[in-house]
């Protein structure tokens, strides 16, 4: 009888440890089943608005022109520019704004609007300090084509010290025109001894 009673209480106490670690469970399902308040998540940006922002490039020239119209005539002939779009406005004879795409690069430009604190173009100001540089790969067919179009030269084409078959023109609307074509590959060690060269026969040719 005795050996039964011990036996029966080790079987109760067995029950009571194995009874603990399921209880340890159930205060764990517990906690995991208790809903955590979640972030806010930004709001998010129409995929279409997405798009167009990474269509759009870093740095892009926005022109004031004395005339949308002919400019953008004249930068179709001249550098063949491709229309985009066109917002006119609203007194019907100027453009708020205009897209161009020249040789994948986007370019924009709008009229002159004075009257609401506006800049102007530069053949109305007399000068520009800016030159959009545009590469090409055929500077000499392309600065003939610009030209035809009705561009001034400023600086005819040469092969320059740093690689590039390069000339500068004016449109008509005073804005200036680097064209350029890669011709030579040079490191800058070598485009700094062309440079020198260059004084130094300038230097010679002074002190004769």
């Amino acid at each position: 009888m005795a050996r039964k009673s011990k036996a029966k209480a080790a079987k109760k106490s067995a029950g009571r440890k194995s009874a603990r670690p399921t209880a340890k469970k159930a205060a764990k399902k517990s906690v995991k089943k208790v809903a955590r308040p979640r972030a806010k998540k930004a709001a998010r940006r129409p995929a279409a608005a997405k798009t167009a922002t990474a269509a759009l490039q870093s740095v892009t020239p926005y022109l004031v022109v004395s005339s949308g119209e002919h400019a953008i005539e004249f930068y179709k002939k001249a550098f063949g520019a491709v229309e985009v779009y066109r917002m006119p406005a609203p007194d019907g004879a100027r453009l708020l704004h205009a897209t161009l795409n020249i040789r994948g690069s986007d370019v924009m430009l709008c009229d002159e609007f004075p009257e609401h604190g506006g800049n102007r173009g530069p053949d109305m100001i007399g000068s520009t300090t800016v030159t959009i540089h545009l590469w090409v790969p055929d500077a000499d067919k392309a600065f003939a084509q610009a030209v035809g179009a009705g561009a001034t030269v400023i600086m005819p084409l040469a092969d320059m010290f740093w690689g590039d078959r390069y000339g500068k023109l004016r449109d008509p609307f005073g804005h200036e025109w680097a064209l350029a074509t890669r011709t030579e590959t040079l490191s800058p060690a070598e485009i700094r001894a062309r440079a020198q060269q260059l004084v130094d026969a300038a230097g010679e040719v002074r002190s004769v």
